[in-house]
């Protein structure tokens, strides 16, 4: 979705266009899509969970139904000791290990310097979108760089039929 800081209302949610029948392609494929986020406006007192809840209630209402399988969020302020906030890979582990999901043949997507090391730190290939702050991340700290999610996805899907992702330009 785009980014909205401290996004505590449902009517802030705007969800990339293209990005549900993306991830629609993925399912597809049998892949699972788990949502790993960073609420720190909890921590900090800005909205509460339930507030928290019906804005990802409505990702999933704008993504549309099935698409999403889970959700794990780091309530937790920066200056909060954690292993769930990213870059930590504590919520990566975990959806991993409820899941089931081999992390060496998964994907970590993201549009923050954060994101990017998370899924390293957890052991996944590692692809940065374009949109949000990924413009201004280290392009060179992710295995592939693409401009939005349906590129992302067309990237993981050729890099499953074919050696691709070996052969991406970073």
């Amino acid at each position: 979705m785009r980014d909205v800081d401290y996004c505590g209302n449902p009517a802030d949610v705007e969800v990339f266009e293209g990005a549900g029948e993306a991830l629609r392609q993925l399912k597809k494929r049998g892949y699972k899509i788990v949502v790993i986020t960073n609420q720190s406006g909890i921590g900090r007192g800005y909205y509460d969970e339930r507030s928290y809840r019906a804005v990802a209630a409505e990702v999933d209402r704008q993504l549309g139904p099935g698409v999403i399988d889970a959700t794990y969020f780091c309530p937790h302020a920066p200056n909060q000791p954690c292993d769930c906030r990213k870059p930590a890979p504590g919520m990566v582990r975990q959806a991993a290990q409820d899941h089931q999901i081999d992390l060496g043949r998964s994907y970590f997507m993201g549009d923050k310097d954060s994101d990017i090391e998370c899924g390293r730190r957890a052991g996944t290939k590692t692809i940065l979108v374009e949109t949000g702050y990924g413009q201004s991340a280290d392009h060179q700290a992710a295995d592939a760089v693409v401009p939005d999610i349906p590129a992302a996805v067309h990237f993981i899907l050729q890099s499953r039929d074919s050696n691709a992702f070996r052969d991406a330009n970073r």
